[in-house]
């Protein structure tokens, strides 16, 4: 069965390639190669302001590049989130998109209570994070909490299931081989669309 498939880049530096980058096109090749669709979305090179209060988070507007991120999220069977892992957590610029994305109305329902009115329900989503602490030392010693938080209170808030996570670590190391491993699994994630 053929997906569609929204990739979004999260890796805050558009200047030049990160290991994210690889991944992402990885992952694309792998679906592309057996027919899925793709459609990519690079946080960097779009325009993204921080939200300065719930107020404006409720009833602000959209910027342009926001709505068509919304429409791209509406059309996706499956979402990949790439990023890199910075002080324990996500980078502010994947943050503030997800703010500014994921609002009620759009993600949610803006009545009936926080636990009602899953809106993006019938889409999974892959979380992949880069680190370059050994990836069972983030599980183990920093519990993987941003990892939690961003599965249970944010996408599964909003309706994704399931949710799968790749976290790879060590990508600052000097041996290609890991790197060249992983870029495989993506391949063959992205082929299967999981």
């Amino acid at each position: 069965m053929m997906r569609r498939i929204l990739i979004i880049q999260g890796h805050p530096d558009a200047t030049e390639p990160h290991f994210c980058h690889a991944l992402a096109d990885a992952y694309a090749a792998g679906a592309q190669e057996v027919g899925h669709s793709v459609e990519r979305l690079d946080l960097a090179k779009i325009d993204i302001d921080f939200l300065g209060s719930q107020r404006e988070q409720e009833h602000g507007a959209l910027g342009p590049d926001i709505a068509r991120a919304q429409e791209s999220i509406l059309r996706a069977e499956h979402v990949v989130l790439v990023f890199p892992l910075w002080l324990g957590g996500a980078p502010a610029l994947v943050k503030a998109f997800l703010e500014q994305v994921l609002r009620p109305g759009f993600a949610y329902a803006s009545d009936g209570g926080p636990f009602k009115g899953k809106l993006l329900k019938g889409r999974s989503l892959r979380i992949v994070i880069t680190m370059g602490m050994p990836a069972w030392y983030y599980r183990l010693v920093y519990g993987a909490h941003s990892l939690k938080a961003m599965k249970v209170g944010i996408f599964g808030f909003v309706g994704f299931r399931p949710i799968a996570a790749s976290l790879i670590g060590n990508v600052e190391g000097n041996n290609p081989a890991p790197r060249k491993d992983w870029l495989a699994r993506m391949r063959a994630l992205g082929a299967a669309a999981v």
